[in-house]
Parts: structure tokens; sequence; C-alpha cells
């Protein structure tokens, strides 16, 4: 049930950033899509760890912005150094997005195979 929070204010952000029609400048797009993918890695961790039964809300939180300030400092440091390191963000965020996938999906059919198995005897 605590997973339903994140999943809303998933999809009231989708809505409200389509919806608002506010466009970022050519400059601000790597922060923008280096921090959207911190924090769609810890929506899905959140649901992940949701279906672990050990998700906690406080360390969703703090995930969520720490994640997001910490992948756009890191594509601020590098161009300061003239440097792409959005790069090294989105090589560890894209990973981290396709194992908590991987998980979610173990879960949901070893899940079904469980009820099948015991709508069967």
């Amino acid at each position: 049930m605590k997973i339903i929070v994140p999943i809303i204010g998933l999809c009231a952000g989708i809505l409200l950033g389509i919806k608002s029609g506010i466009v970022l400048p050519y400059a601000m797009m790597a922060y923008g899509g280096v921090g959207i993918l911190a924090c769609l890695d810890t929506v899905l961790g959140g649901v992940r760890a949701d279906m672990e039964h050990q998700f906690q809300m406080r360390i969703f939180v703090s995930g969520f912005f720490i994640n997001g300030i910490v992948a756009i400092g890191l594509v601020w440091l590098g161009k300061q150094l003239n440097m792409d390191l959005s790069i090294a963000a989105i090589v560890v965020f894209g990973s981290r997005i396709f194992y908590n996938f991987s998980k979610i999906r173990r879960f949901l059919l070893n899940k079904r195979q469980k009820e099948a198995m015991i709508g069967e005897e």
C-alpha cells in the first residue's frame, strides 16, 4: 500500500510536466535528463523494496532527492571540467533501472507461478 504514494507522485509529476508547457533551455537538457533518470531509478527501487517488504518512506524520499542532486552535481562538475560525466550517471542509473526491472519482473512471475500452483491443489 505504501508504494502507491511514489507511483502516484511519478504519474502526477509526468502529467504536470506535460501539461505545464515549460520547456527547458538547451543548456539545461543534460541536467534534466540525468535528474529524471536518477528519480526514475529511485521510484523503481522503491517498488522493488515494497515487493520485498523492505520499503521505508524515509529512505525513499531521501534517496529520491539525494540521487537527483548527486546526478545533477556530477553533470555540473563535468561541465566545469569540460568532460562529459553525464555518461557515468547514465550508465550507473541505467544499469540500476534494468536491475530493478528484472527483480520486479522475477517477483511478479514467481508470484503468479505460486498462485497457479496453489490453484491446482
